[in-house]
């Protein structure tokens, strides 16, 4: 671990310096990142061609992965919020950047939801004042048990939730999908939803044991709800997106486990096959035309072969295909999981998601490569685009061996896992069983099954997030928003404009016009006065 301390400007015997950190983690995290968002970029240009913009957006872009980075490296709150409030800032920049109004929505939830984070992250800054330094990497270990850390650790725990998009933040996820496929591509791989994991990891060792249980309650429900939520959902992105929420939640449940280790495996096994299934969705949306509803689509494997196979191939590597980069780190968090004493509750919803996760990927498959093709019959769907298919062939090679190399670089010991023979199959068994859902799931969408008015409502209830896309934007906005009509027509427009500005203007003009009679010099009104003034006098 190499601390830089790089001095910026010295004032009065005050030294403001810049602090960097470059330890196995960081490093290994930027190489990461680095790598996805040069592929990504390289694949924008294709996916982008005709766009007027198309130099602001590649800034936008540049603008978002150094934010990322100067999150990686330090290990100094104030630098951190640099890059944490970069992110909140130029991902709002880049969910709005087709202008239409679903896209403003979308932009607004986004940043205000990551604004909670960064007031959490401000707050935190404002405790570390009682420690006399902001580097916390210094204080996490020793000062475990003092109440300033607890408090710190809090703030920094709101801050994580906020931009990993926890119950109850989630509906930010699925509305910033209104941003360009290789934005999305890489917000859900390794830089905007990562961060708040990435930060938990270098905080981790200042959480309470209350605090962990709390967070793994919250964080494994949402693992579960995303996953529910994609088995109903119809739009291509917002499926990739909500698998994304379930990876998520299976990071900050291991982290929360204590297994720190084991969650920044994840987290960069993850952003590979993440990647790479967002510019496959990239590509099958260019070529239909910019259609996104994955009904539409259907026996693409025969139009787009190649597209076909990396999609498939990433899939798999979600689901925990043996040997595939997923696999290894999806495995292991299960089979750590099952070796610990936890309860019955917990053992049921990871195994489930795991179900959940094979469901709604056979589902997504089923729709859009093998289904009766629903699109224009005069198509001209291809494997055409040469740029973005050099972009995925980039990433291919790590989906399929990233995992092992990981596991070999991250663990200089592996894991020992012991278990009986029925738990070492549960993984397997969830995997055959969430095969199987998603495959009925399909035939009861396609059939039109929905026809009884509870199912719609159950589909449409779950398709939701469990209503919080509704409840964190009608019941936050609504009530202020009429507050703010009535306020506006009643009180600026009525009553203060009755007894204000304009009301106070027609008294004065009107004193100032009888003023004006008096003092127009007329001998007339002068005699008036005086002979009123004597008779005020004698009587």
């Amino acid at each position: 671990m190499i601390i830089f301390e790089y001095e910026l400007m010295t004032l009065n015997s005050n030294i403001i310096f810049m602090s960097i950190l470059f330890d196995w983690m960081s490093l290994l995290f930027m190489s990461f990142v680095l790598f996805i968002s040069s592929m990504v970029i390289y694949y924008s240009e294709e996916y982008m061609f005709g766009d007027l913009n198309i130099n602001r957006f590649i800034f936008l872009v540049f603008l978002f992965v150094m934010s990322m980075m100067f999150l990686i490296i330090s290990p100094n709150l104030i630098s951190i919020l640099l890059g944490w409030d970069g992110l909140g800032l130029v991902s709002y920049c880049l969910v709005i950047y087709y202008q239409n109004n679903k896209s403003l929505n979308a932009g607004m939830l986004t940043a205000l939801s990551n604004r909670i984070g960064d007031v959490g992250i401000l707050m935190a800054v404002a405790w570390m004042m009682n420690y006399g330094s902001w580097n916390f990497i210094f204080y996490l270990d020793f000062m475990k048990e003092d109440f300033d850390m607890k408090i710190i650790s809090y703030f920094v725990i709101l801050s994580a939730l906020t931009k990993s998009a926890q119950i109850p933040f989630s509906s930010w996820l699925p509305a910033a999908m209104s941003a360009p496929t290789p934005v999305s591509s890489l917000v859900h791989s390794s830089t905007l939803v990562t961060a708040g994991v990435y930060l938990m990891i270098r905080f981790n060792f200042c959480f309470s044991p209350n605090l962990m249980f709390v967070m793994l309650f919250i964080s494994s429900l949402t693992m579960f709800m995303s996953g529910l939520g994609a088995n109903f959902e119809f739009d291509l992105k917002k499926i990739i997106a909500l698998s994304t929420l379930s990876q998520l939640g299976l990071m900050m449940s291991i982290l929360f486990l204590g297994d720190y280790n084991l969650a920044f495996f994840h987290l960069l096994s993850h952003a590979l096959f993440k990647a790479l299934l967002f510019m496959c969705a990239g590509c099958m949306i260019h070529n239909l035309m910019n259609c996104q509803d994955i009904r539409y689509m259907g026996s693409l494997i025969n139009f787009m072969p190649l597209t076909c196979t990396f999609f498939n191939i990433s899939n798999f590597s979600l689901c925990g295909l043996p040997f595939l980069a997923g696999f290894y780190s999806k495995d292991l968090i299960l089979e750590v999981f099952s070796m610990n004493y936890m309860n019955m509750f917990m053992y049921f919803i990871f195994y489930i998601s795991i179900g959940l996760t094979v469901s709604y990927t056979f589902r997504l498959c089923y729709y859009s490569l093998f289904s009766v093709y629903n699109f224009y019959m005069l198509n001209n769907l291809s494997d055409q685009g040469k740029i973005m298919l050099k972009g995925m062939s980039g990433l291919i090679l790590l989906v399929i061996f990233g995992g092992s190399m990981l596991s070999w670089m991250i663990f200089p010991t592996p894991y020992f896992i012991c278990l009986p023979l029925s738990l070492k199959m549960m993984v397997i068994f969830c995997i055959m069983f969430g095969l199987w859902v998603g495959y009925e799931f399909s035939n009861f969408g396609y059939n039109h099954d929905l026809k009884s008015m509870n199912l719609l409502v159950i589909s449409l209830f779950f398709s939701s997030m469990l209503n919080m896309s509704v409840l964190s934007t009608y019941l936050i906005n609504y009530y202020f928003l009429k507050f703010s009509d009535f306020y506006y027509k009643n009180v600026d427009l009525g009553w203060l404009e009755y007894f204000g500005a304009q009301n106070l203007y027609n008294n004065i003009t009107g004193t100032s016009k009888i003023s004006q009679l008096l003092f127009n010099n007329s001998l007339k009104v002068y005699f008036i006065l005086l002979v009123i003034f004597i008779m005020l006098l004698v009587i």
